[in-house]
């Protein structure tokens, strides 16, 4: 199905059944399998590749290059049909890729609205990612990955399978995350440590004094001796509020591998 004001270049390959909404904008060369559907006004550039059961949301842009809805980079995977959902607004630049899920990993890889795929980047199987959440170039997120909102993952860095990166977390340039990353943490060098709170995110977002206060009274509290569960508990006992009680249920949580601590 194509909506009548879907402007589609007399070059470019749309296979039958996929569904094209209004606005669209779709470049020659640019290739569309019968499994897509594109909301309204998505622009496809100039020999991207979209394809799989692939749903991407009204006002994102696929720029030129791209591979978005392969099939995973999985052994495991047997030609099951899963999906990849990619929410509004999302830009996706060149030669970044996006794969659909695995029937073992839930099914389906999500990307969440406005998020920024650079060039180069990869979203693997079964990664789930919240809005606003930046993927720096050539950024690697391994399978299974979960990447809370308001996420920034610097250029070349990689996530280990399975990981959690809470919420307002920031992931310098050329780091290995192998560990879960606390909301709000800030996250660098080779080895992906823990340096603290990303503070510069905290105030663009504007998060008022007091709760930023909280939050680094927190972190020193969790940096203490124990096991972070019970410190973080403890937290939550005392009555934390907002941004702590978040951190705080983090790690009380049920964890995708062990825990980056604070130090």
């Amino acid at each position: 199905m194509r909506e009548p004001s879907a402007e589609i270049h007399p070059m470019a390959v749309i296979a039958p059944g996929a569904q094209i909404g209004a606005g669209c904008k779709i470049g020659p060369f640019a290739v569309i399998g019968p499994e897509v559907v594109l909301g309204e006004g998505v622009v496809i550039k100039p020999h991207a590749h979209v394809t799989g059961w692939t749903e991407i949301g009204a006002g994102s842009t696929v720029f030129s290059f791209a591979s978005v809805g392969e099939v995973p980079q999985d052994l495991k995977y047997a030609g099951e049909r899963t999906r990849l959902i990619v929410g509004a607004g999302v830009r996706i630049r060149e030669n970044a890729t996006l794969h659909t899920g695995t029937e073992h990993g839930g099914g389906v890889t999500r990307v969440g609205d406005r998020c920024l795929i650079m060039a180069g980047a990869h979203v693997g199987h079964d990664a789930q990612l919240g809005e606003n959440v930046i993927l720096a170039n050539f950024a690697g997120v391994a399978g299974h990955v979960v990447i809370e909102r308001n996420v920034i993952v610097g250029a070349s860095a990689g996530l280990h399978q399975f990981i959690r990166v809470g919420e307002g977390a920031m992931i310098g340039a050329l780091t290995r995350v192998t560990h879960d990353v606390m909301p709000f943490g800030l996250v660098s060098g080779p080895d992906g440590v823990l340096h603290g709170l990303n503070l510069i995110g905290l105030k663009r977002r504007g998060m008022d004094r007091a709760q930023i206060a909280a939050l680094r009274a927190a972190y020193k509290h969790l940096a203490g001796e124990g096991a972070l569960a019970d410190l973080a508990q403890t937290l939550l006992d005392e009555g934390a509020e907002d941004a702590v009680a978040q951190v705080a249920r983090f790690f009380t949580g049920e964890a995708g591998r062990n825990f980056l601590r604070p130090k």
